[in-house]
């Protein structure tokens, strides 16, 4: 597993590269589009909701002495709360509507790469975005059923600490999860993808821890994530791939 998480972390180092030799940067411009007026969507709805799960949760605490202090604290822990929420609703959302743009970028990848051998789907756009929002909302729902709870644990000291680096490796793997479906989209159908993913889950969380950092750097994280995510993803993918057709 280490390892694989490995392998999933070093394919970012040519995707830059990569993209600019194949001038793959022309498919992006929609996916960046997609990415960053979603994230403002985010940042706005925390902004306005914070306060008020602030308040909920303030009303929780029915002393008269610290109620100031606890209604501060628990207006940080609303907004907490809804970013760490957006942030899960905001990878499926971007990966499902980006389908349509990111398959061709991938198959242009595997041709690439694989001149000669190269297979391809023969699905249209709708096709790739039905199966975009189909995988990503089967993988939200798995998401919120395993984050809600630990996500609650993040507060508790000590237990926090675990629950947090579980949380952010569940992220992880659920982004690399979307990355690594714009190569199978082509290879194999939904429940094939899934498992395909599950027996390589180390690469999709290596593929997905950078992902999930790129969201820490402000406004150019966001609009290059998918392009450098994707690029990386499908060249692990493809790699492991060729390795399956090989065994």
């Amino acid at each position: 597993m280490i390892q694989s998480i490995f392998s999933g972390l070093s394919a970012y180092k040519d995707s830059i590269s990569l993209m600019r030799k194949l001038r793959l940067w022309k498919f992006f411009a929609v996916p960046m589009a997609i990415s960053f007026f979603t994230a403002l969507g985010i940042g706005i709805t925390a902004y306005g909701l914070s306060d008020n799960i602030g308040h909920f949760i303030a009303q929780l605490w029915i002393w008269e002495w610290g109620a100031q202090t606890v209604e501060t604290i628990s207006a940080i822990v609303g907004a907490l709360i809804i970013i760490a929420l957006g942030l899960i609703a905001y990878k499926h959302i971007i990966m499902a509507f980006s389908a349509p743009f990111m398959s061709p970028v991938s198959e242009k990848i595997e041709a690439h790469f694989y001149s000669g051998v190269h297979q391809h789907r023969d699905t249209t756009n709708a096709g790739q975005l039905v199966r975009g929002i189909k995988i990503n909302l089967r993988n939200l729902a798995w998401e919120l059923l395993l984050s809600i709870p630990l996500l609650l644990l993040s507060f508790i000291p000590v237990v926090g600490i675990v629950s947090t680096i579980l949380l952010f490796l569940i992220q992880a793997y659920y982004a690399g999860f979307g990355n690594m479906d714009y190569t199978l989209e082509r290879h194999f159908p939904y429940r094939e993808s899934i498992n395909f993913v599950k027996a390589n889950r180390g690469f999709a969380i290596g593929n997905g821890i950078v992902f999930m950092l790129f969201l820490l750097i402000p406004v150019v994280g966001i609009i290059l994530v998918l392009p450098i995510s994707v690029t990386a993803a499908s060249k692990t993918t493809l790699e492991l791939l060729e390795q399956q057709t090989h065994e």
